[in-house]
């Protein structure tokens, strides 16, 4: 725990944000707006507002955690083009490093369930 002790308010993520950020990771090049608020709800079976899921995403771009680019425009869509949105190499490395010390917090688990919990949220 001595690295979330080191870690800056700015350098920390929120809960929604490392769900936002491992839904990302999850659906790879699929990851635009309304499928990450599908991931998100399927998985917590909670409703999730497309306004909190972008407000997240640019908080996160904000931090250089994410990245974005605009897809192609599809008759479908009206003409419209999709964001699509993936995870940068710093927010890997931090997405992993949170979502480890959350399964390994205490009174989370047993710590074989933790270990196991951490791959396998982050796979």
């Amino acid at each position: 725990f001595a690295i979330v002790k080191e870690m800056k308010r700015e350098q920390t993520l929120g809960v929604f944000e490392l769900m936002t950020m491992l839904a990302l990771m999850r659906l790879a090049r699929e990851a635009y707006g309304v499928a990450l608020a599908q991931e998100i709800e399927a998985v917590t079976g909670r409703t999730v507002a497309l306004g909190s899921i972008y407000t997240t995403l640019e908080r996160l771009e904000e931090k250089g955690l994410v990245r974005s680019i605009i897809g192609e425009s599809t008759a479908r869509r009206g003409g419209r083009a999709k964001r699509y949105f993936y995870v940068t190499t710093s927010g890997l490395c931090w997405a992993s490093c949170m979502a480890i010390c959350w399964a390994c917090w205490p009174g989370r688990r047993s710590a074989a369930t933790r270990r196991r919990g951490a791959v396998v949220a982050l796979g």
